[in-house]
């Protein structure tokens, strides 16, 4: 009977190879079309490659814990009668002559053992931005021209992917950029933002700044006790960003040029610590669902996140991230915003302490943290900044109308 190749798929944007982290199954086994035969790991993210046909497993070559790019074969599997009747094959065809039908056409004599391929990073799901994202580190003089006829800056492209040699941002890529940007509603921005941005820039590449204070969490956490389902301190936080981003959006929104790109939805990130890095789920029009309601998905993503399974809709496209530094003991942190968005607000550890209470003419304890928002200096500055972080204090000493 003619033999299939098992063929390393591709199994995600950009993604070039994958370890293998489990066999399951063996040589001999009779498999059916479509069922997991290995389980591999991309970086970050686990996922399995399925047999291509029902049959009987002739051979395996992969090895645990080494790496294969995409196109590479994995083993193979002898297709039944049915089989090879369905895909015209003939049953007189070796082994061998099937395999190298099947292949890749880069794939020959010539390809490298796994120990002495170049090492490749792939994209995952779960990360906050492609990994290829480089933005603009190299301009031709064509894309130079364009973006000058379009009064647009080497910042502008910051959390564009290119797909150039060695992650560049070619013309093409920019002109995908630009058309993407009509599915947005377009502003035209003030002559003093468009003077604030440019001076931002001429500073740093990206221009970022953090405010923050101290807000009480005391009626937070006791409608914590009372609720059901209790919702973690950053998931209150969350809320309160999107409900205040809902009364005006413009803080989240991008310059572009001179153009305010204003959100399509509250789409909110959150930070979850992983093994070996920090991934960010998002939760999907958070405006418009009531705390209790995001609870369960809330927590699924962050399980998810954790066991590096996060699905392709629970990533990216976000306009802000939640980060709860607290975690760690930290009262105070600046973390930066993603290349694509204009926020990140951070959450740090409670602590009892001292509030002047003016009814009593005394000191009562409370229990207080930080709050900060780290912003881009181009789209906002400080007073603005100031205003939806008190808006977010506010939004969280009335924990029940979120």
């Amino acid at each position: 009977m003619p033999h299939i190749p098992i063929i390393m798929p591709q199994l995600g944007e950009s993604i070039a190879e994958a370890t293998i982290v489990r066999l399951l199954v063996q040589p001999g086994d009779d498999v059916e079309a479509d069922q997991d035969l290995f389980e591999v790991e991309t970086n970050k993210a686990t996922m399995t490659v399925a047999a291509p046909c029902r049959g009987r497993v002739t051979s395996i070559s992969a090895r645990v814990d080494e790496s294969y790019p995409v196109g590479v074969v994995l083993g193979q599997i002898e297709a039944t009668a049915e089989e090879s009747a369905r895909r015209g094959l003939d049953p007189r065809t070796p082994a061998s002559a099937t395999e190298s039908s099947s292949l890749p056409a880069n794939h020959g004599a010539n390809t490298p053992a796994p120990a002495a391929r170049a090492g490749v990073e792939p994209t995952v799901r779960g990360l906050p931005v492609p990994a290829h994202a480089a933005g603009a580190s190299f301009l031709s003089p064509r894309l130079k021209a364009r973006m000058q006829e379009l009064g647009l800056h080497a910042a502008d492209l910051a959390g564009v992917a290119g797909s150039g040699a060695a992650g560049r941002v070619t013309i093409q890529d920019f002109e995908l950029f630009v058309s993407s940007l009509e599915k947005h509603r377009l502003t035209q921005a003030s002559s003093m933002r468009v003077a604030v941005a440019d001076a931002m820039r001429r500073s740093w590449t990206r221009p970022l700044a953090t405010v923050g204070l101290p807000v009480a969490l005391d009626r937070l956490l006791a409608h914590r006790k009372r609720c059901e389902r209790k919702a973690g301190p950053a998931l209150y936080a969350l809320r309160a960003l999107a409900l205040a981003l809902a009364e005006n959006s413009a803080p989240a929104g991008r310059l572009v040029g001179n153009k305010i790109v204003h959100p399509l939805a509250i789409d909110l990130g959150f930070a979850v610590e992983a093994e070996d890095g920090v991934l960010v789920p998002v939760l999907r029009k958070v405006d418009q669902t009531p705390l209790g309601e995001l609870v369960g998905r809330y927590d699924e993503l962050v399980e998810l996140a954790r066991q590096r399974r996060l699905p392709p809709n629970a990533t990216g496209n976000s306009i802000a991230t939640v980060t709860n530094f607290g975690t760690f003991g930290l009262t105070w942190a600046t973390p930066i915003p993603l290349p694509e968005q204009t926020l990140v607000l951070g959450l740090g550890a409670g602590r009892k302490t001292p509030f002047w209470d003016e009814a009593k003419q005394q000191f009562v304890p409370v229990m207080e943290a930080n709050l900060t928002l780290s912003f881009d200096h181009r789209v906002l500055d400080g007073g603005a900044a100031g205003r939806l972080l008190t808006r977010i204090a506010a939004l969280l000493q009335e924990p029940e109308k979120l």
